[in-house]
């Protein structure tokens, strides 16, 4: 009994003594952690090269464009062919794949050989073989009166400029045919094809076989990024943020790189590690200095390692009592496949003398264990050394991401991973080693190079029906220049009418005169006060105005707030409140006993009937003062300053705040006759000669109309312009029916349309893979700034996809491009419709002046044209274009309602003395 242990136990420290020597003698092939994290950080750098445009050409790593742009997202749908071509054989697959709530894929395929003769003849003679292997595989399955779409999976190095359309650059594994090397494949298959006429078919899309194992795997786990394989050979691929691919024009998405790995090194960065043995199978290799990482990790070389190790060691003496045989001096004899037997758990030292005796040796005990630890280090550096670039592409894919901890899944083939014992086990440890911050998943493929060309063709295809849907959708929000037009026109005659004395009273576009008849001509000087009331803030100004030499404003100001109560209570407590302010503003700045006159910009509807007089139409923006509509604004502030018997105020105008604007910025450019609100809500004002006034007495000199623009087509005169989004925004407004063009190009109802689209998107499962959100239902989530935020150019789509995060939207890449453009096509329109309403202004202004050309500016205030990226640019170009004959220049106006009011008080207070004298 004793005797037995001592016996197991004296094999064991023999094992371990024969390990440890073997390790000894090939140290250089153990890598330390910090070896590996030190490859792994030069693999990335060579990525970056690979994908720069000045550093391509020279890269070794050269990252391919695959014109990839999406990973499956389980909708997919229909019925695709896929041809696999990639070697002596090839395949022709028919691949249904279905969504019915259940994903499933059902496969049918055949092989077919292509002779010798074939490999080494004429191209064309290749694709007409292929073409008619694939009429007779669409005959026996009688489909070749379908048109199906197929994808074509290629393993031969190719330069791809298109989905369908890959270069081939150079023939590999034993092919020859002439005339294709420089050519496109597609097209040689696709004349094959047309030269028989018994069939047809759609080729959408060319893969290389790394691509397809990541859409296979995509398919069942949608957040598979990233394709390996480690077989015969070794690559990669994974998705690339498309604005750090300088190789493919445009910023947005995603596109699958097919990074051709194995060349990794072949510059020269991989020398300090690769060892003599590394070198040696390079020389002796059919391609050498080339594919120098492959040839350190991939089943082609990974025996023939072993096998010069074994012989370097026998030569020494070290094994097989140094003896050789000349199977074990023959290239290629020790295959990889031994490697994996001799490395099985239980039965690896009897599989390892059965092989060491194949090739003719005699192996004692101590042979067998060091041949088994040779391939242990072999595979295990190669399965490292995978484990080191692996994780430079994910660490890569988290940084573009911007993320803490990156959840992802690799879709790994190749028959070193599926079938060699521990490789797989040592390839995640390694990168969970490398990556502690990361979950990675590993899924292993089946039939990437069949399969993964369908799912490709099955992408593109859904892809490009979403597309076409939503473009269908967006087209009724598209604008022509010659619709703009009409609109124009349309405005021009609703102005017509508000001017008009027979017509003003069903006119939708009130043109309400103002009173204001002169803008700024510099002269003005004095101080004055300014009151803004238009919410459930107020301000009280004091403006100083100076001429000469040292000509500008200076302002003072003090904003306080309107409670609830008072808002809502009687008109006397309201205007009580508001002089009690005034009291408190003049006293903080020290001029409780001065007489000033005063400007009141009032933001609700008024009938002016003077400067001074301004009689409330309907409160608005939660206002409900008793006592107040119907009156005259000016005389009730006048009551209360009297109850109040502190001081004495000259109220001098009323004014609205887009008048402001205008005279604001006529301050600065007397060119200025025109303003513009585009915020929250939209409006416009602009002087119009005394004679087309019918409202007005008088036929000398001009006036600013105050136009109200945003009813224009609340008579039905936009109907055929406006979308069910635009109706279903108005319908559930405060006020339907009213305001429609401002509900078309306002800040507060841009995100609302927005909303109303991509809700329509997803019902039709074109958008958020058909999920709604209870958030997505919420009527105003979706808030204009998040328009400018996605607008803005320097925002990478990361941001975006916070912005819809924050919603509660969970999106892919894909989503968020699409969210992009329906904030661009509801912004653009609204920019062009505000344009269109301001052409037909100018041109109004032009035509009044019998002028052939009109030089003029417009003072503009409000967020959305402040802080939108692109409106100011779009409605400006479209002015250009519908109004050739205007020179307009645009303004950005600084505080219209304050020192606007100010500014048409100072005006008025100079032609009042002008008169005096």
């Amino acid at each position: 009994m004793i005797a037995s242990h001592l016996l197991a136990y004296f094999f064991t420290e023999l094992n371990h003594d024969q390990a440890q020597k073997i390790d000894k003698y090939l140290y250089d092939m153990r890598l330390s952690e910090e070896t590996l994290q030190e490859v792994s950080q030069r693999f990335g750098r060579e990525m970056e090269k690979g994908l720069g445009a000045d550093t391509n050409p020279t890269a070794s790593v050269k990252m391919l464009p695959t014109f990839v742009r999406s990973t499956p997202d389980g909708t997919e749908d229909g019925d695709f062919l896929a041809l696999d071509l990639g070697g002596t054989n090839f395949r022709v697959l028919r691949v249904k794949v279905s969504d019915n709530g259940l994903q499933k894929v059902e496969m049918e395929n055949q092989i077919y050989a292509i002779p010798e003769e074939l490999m080494r003849g004429s191209g064309v003679q290749l694709f007409d073989h292929i073409a008619e292997c694939l009429a007779n595989f669409m005959e026996k399955l009688k489909i070749k009166d379908k048109k199906l779409p197929l994808g074509f999976t290629f393993s031969f190095p190719c330069h791809q400029t298109k989905l369908d359309e890959s270069i081939l650059v150079t023939w590999t594994k034993g092919f020859k045919c002439s005339s294709v090397e420089g050519k496109d494949v597609v097209s040689l298959l696709r004349k094959s094809i047309k030269k028989r006429g018994d069939f047809d078919i759609d080729i959408v899309a060319v893969v290389n076989d790394t691509v397809g194992t990541m859409m296979t795997c995509g398919y069942d786990d949608h957040n598979c990024e990233v394709g390996l394989i480690v077989g015969t050979g070794t690559n990669a691929c994974y998705m690339e943020e498309m604005r750090h691919i300088d190789l493919v024009e445009g910023d947005e998405g995603r596109m699958c790189i097919n990074m051709e790995w194995g060349a990794f090194g072949d510059d020269g960065v991989l020398n300090d590690i690769r060892t003599e043995f590394d070198r040696e199978i390079d020389m002796g290799s059919l391609n050498p200095g080339k594919q120098l990482f492959e040839k350190m990790i991939s089943g082609m070389y990974m025996g023939e390692l072993v096998r010069l190790i074994l012989v370097k060691m026998a030569k020494e003496g070290l094994l097989f009592g140094g003896s050789l045989t000349p199977d074990l001096l023959t290239t290629g004899h020790f295959e990889t496949r031994y490697v994996s037997a001799i490395e099985k758990e239980k039965e690896g030292l009897q599989k390892a003398h059965e092989i060491l005796t194949k090739l003719g040796l005699e192996p004692s005990h101590e042979d067998c264990v060091a041949t088994h630890r040779i391939c242990q280090i072999v595979s295990t550096r190669s399965a490292n050394l995978c484990g080191a670039t692996l994780a430079a592409v994910l660490r890569r894919i988290k940084d573009n991401k911007g993320l803490d901890r990156l959840r992802s899944t690799v879709g790994v083939d190749g028959s070193v991973y599926k079938k060699h014992p521990h490789f797989a086990r040592r390839l995640h440890k390694t990168v969970r080693k490398l990556l502690p911050d990361c979950e990675i998943r590993f899924v292993r493929s089946e039939d990437g190079s069949g399969k993964g060309a369908a799912m490709v063709t099955a992408v593109a295809y859904r892809l490009a029906a979403q597309h076409k849907a939503r473009q269908k959708i967006l087209e009724a929000l598209k604008l022509s220049h010659e619709q703009l037009l009409e609109v124009k026109q349309r405005m021009r005659i609703e102005m017509e009418k508000g001017l008009g004395k027979e017509t003003h009273e069903e006119a939708t576009v009130k043109m309400l005169p103002t009173y204001v008849c002169s803008t700024p001509d510099g002269t003005e000087k004095g101080d004055f006060l300014a009151l803004d009331l238009g919410g459930t803030n107020f301000r009280v100004l004091l403006v100083r105005v100076r001429n000469g030499m040292r000509r500008g404003v200076e302002m003072h100001n003090k904003i306080y707030s309107i409670p609830v109560e008072i808002m809502q209570g009687t008109g006397e407590e309201l205007f009580d409140h508001i002089v009690h302010c005034i009291s408190d503003f003049l006293e903080y700045m020290g001029m409780k006993g001065v007489q000033l006159p005063l400007g009141f910009t009032f933001s609700f509807p008024c009938r002016q009937t003077s400067l001074d007089e301004g009689i409330l139409l309907k409160w608005t923006k939660g206002f409900k003062a008793t006592g107040c509509e119907g009156e005259d604004v000016v005389s009730l502030l006048k009551e209360a300053i009297h109850r109040r018997e502190e001081f004495d105020l000259d109220v001098v105008a009323v004014v609205n705040d887009t008048v402001g604007t205008m005279m604001t910025c006529g301050y600065e450019d007397p060119y200025c006759e025109v303003g513009l609100i585009v915020g929250t809500g939209s409006n416009a004002c602009y002087m119009e000669e005394m004679r087309n006034v019918e409202l007005v007495e008088g036929e000398e000199g001009r006036m600013c109309v105050n136009m109200e623009w945003g009813a224009f087509g609340d008579s039905g005169c936009l109907d055929d312009f406006r979308t069910e989004f635009d109706v279903a925004v108005d319908e559930l407004s405060l006020n339907p029916g009213k305001q429609r063009f401002e509900k078309m190009i306002s800040g507060m109802y841009l995100g609302e349309i927005v909303r109303n689209i991509l809700m329509d998107f997803t019902k039709r499962g074109l958008l958020f893979r058909g999920r709604i959100s209870e958030r997505l239902k919420t009527r105003g989530i979706f808030e204009t700034k998040f328009l400018s935020q996605i607008e803005s150019d320097c925002l990478a789509l990361l941001q975006v996809r916070s912005i819809l995060q924050h919603l509660g939207l969970e999106s892919t890449c894909d989503d968020s491009i699409i969210v992009k453009e329906v904030c661009t096509v509801v912004a653009r329109r609204a920019a062009q419709l505000c344009g269109a309403g301001m052409a037909a202004v100018v041109d109004k202004i032009r035509e009044n002046r019998g002028l052939d050309f009109l030089k003029v500016t417009v003072g503009v205030d409000g967020t959305l044209y402040k802080l939108h990226p692109h409106f100011s640019a779009v409605m400006q170009e479209t002015v250009k274009q519908l109004s050739p004959r205007c020179e307009v220049t645009f303004l950005q106006s600084e505080d219209g309602s304050g020192k606007g009011a100010a500014l048409i008080t100072a005006v008025a207070c100079r032609i009042r003395e002008a008169g005096q004298r």
